[in-house]
């Protein structure tokens, strides 16, 4: 997340990352979320002593919750879903607003990934 200025910038990114991917990509599809530019707009980058100090890389971040996510039911691996799940409970509003703009919702996603197999999304 090298060049995000901000959590919805970050966010973002995920749901680019996410719509590529995996069955959250496949139902990021289907529901029709394009493979936009970035909504956020560039903004010059801030003077040294303007910069936050550096915090947890929100990639760590993510990984780790997701890994915990796939720990608890027990899987061999970490899946689109666990990074999904992780996504949404670091970003929360950023994340709904990047997929709101984007023509679709949180609660459309979710109900989409429970109601359709996953043969039926290939």
């Amino acid at each position: 997340m090298t060049f995000a200025h901000s959590r919805e910038d970050e966010a973002e990114r995920w749901l680019r990352v996410l719509r590529m991917h995996g069955r959250v990509g496949e139902v990021l599809q289907a529901l029709g979320v394009p493979e936009a530019p970035l909504m956020t707009h560039a903004r010059p980058a801030p003077s040294p002593a303007a910069v936050p100090p550096v915090g947890d890389n929100p990639v760590d971040v993510i990984c780790r919750r997701a890994v915990r996510m796939a720990n608890a039911r027990a899987a061999d691996r970490v899946g689109t879903l666990d990074v999904l799940f992780a996504v949404l409970a670091t970003y929360g509003s950023a994340f709904d607003r990047a997929l709101y703009i984007r023509g679709t919702s949180r609660e459309e996603l979710l109900e989409r990934l429970v109601s359709t197999p996953d043969r039926a999304l290939r």
